[in-house]
């Protein structure tokens, strides 16, 4: 093979790699808003009462839960890649308790999180990913650091949306295809799609559809 082949060969991998770590950036970016998204959709239904109620002892209400992604959030993307995800100064056991708390606070708090964690997640590079970061001193990649937060408050949010669905009972505003919708969900993408519409996410798509109908 040429010399000049092969070093434009090599570079056309190397711009590729880039592309795709940078297309797995954004995408990764897109689902945590996606995921707040849904979560506050959720939050806007409920009532200061539901969001402090507790379904039985074992459960956790949906203001626990906010306080727990929050707590976790301000510990794991502080100083993302330069100090231990699990932060000296975070009470984990504490955010499954309520010590004088109010829904403002809690959602100052929530909102604290978030932003930490798009500050640190939009700073990076296609070689930041190359980087080893600590979790209880446990070696992760930036990468895996990064997906099991992602399934992390994916999870607890998908406690939220049960929760509030559960609460609000027959008033509870649809997040996603509501039943005997998927043909119609269907012709709205297809629609969408046809007038050149901006493509959207799944989630942000059923949101908008739900909300809709």
């Amino acid at each position: 093979m040429p010399a000049g082949f092969q070093c434009s060969l090599m570079e056309f991998k190397g711009k590729r790699a880039i592309n795709l770590i940078e297309n797995y950036l954004s995408d990764v970016v897109g689902s945590f808003r996606s995921y707040k998204r849904l979560a506050e959709r959720a939050l806007e239904q409920i009532n200061d009462e539901e969001f402090f109620a507790q379904i039985d002892e074992e459960s956790n209400s949906i203001a626990i839960i906010v306080k727990h992604i929050a707590g976790n959030q301000r510990s794991r993307w502080r100083d993302f890649l330069t100090s231990d995800g699990e932060k000296p100064d975070r009470d984990r056991d504490t955010e499954f308790e309520l010590i004088g708390d109010t829904r403002a606070s809690l959602m100052d708090h929530w909102e604290l999180g978030w932003q930490t964690l798009f500050h640190a997640l939009e700073i990076l590079s296609p070689e930041d990913l190359e980087r080893t970061v600590m979790i209880r001193g446990e070696p992760h990649t930036v990468v895996e650091a990064i997906n099991r937060q992602l399934t992390h408050y994916s999870y607890h949010i998908g406690q939220i949306v049960f929760l509030a669905k559960h609460l609000k009972a027959s008033e509870w505003k649809s997040l996603s295809v509501p039943r005997n919708s998927s043909a119609a969900f269907n012709r709205f993408i297809a629609e969408r799609a046809g007038t050149g519409g901006e493509r959207k996410r799944q989630m942000d798509s059923a949101m908008e559809f739900g909300e809709s109908t």
